[in-house]
């Protein structure tokens, strides 16, 4: 097994649970594994961007509102709020696990 050479940097792998219904948007499917190639770490803002594009395949206004995240929807890096990450520029690297949570469900 051969090491890694310095100039291939290994794709950035973040988890990214669904959660109060947002499921329904991305078929059903409450977890999915993000690979963003070439990065150590990216903003929050970026990751929310990617989601949109790539995990959500339905209703994207439930989703993004005014190119941010819609009002209702909490967002946890590693279990801790986003908003004492650092809110739209919490950092964001390999292995953190990101939960969306819809707290605007019908019950």
């Amino acid at each position: 097994h051969l090491p890694t050479p310095p100039d291939i940097v290994k794709p950035m792998k973040v988890t990214v649970e669904l959660g109060g219904g947002l499921d329904a948007l991305a078929s059903h499917k409450k977890i999915h594994v993000v690979e963003l190639s070439g990065q150590d770490a990216i903003e929050i803002s970026e990751l929310i961007t990617v989601v949109q594009s790539t995990v959500i395949v339905e209703r994207h206004e439930l989703f993004i509102q005014d190119n941010t995240i819609r009002p209702g929807i909490l967002i946890l890096i590693n279990d801790v709020d986003w908003e004492l990450c650092g809110g739209k520029k919490a950092s964001i690297k390999d292995g953190d696990v990101i939960v969306f949570i819809s707290t605007l469900h019908g019950g």
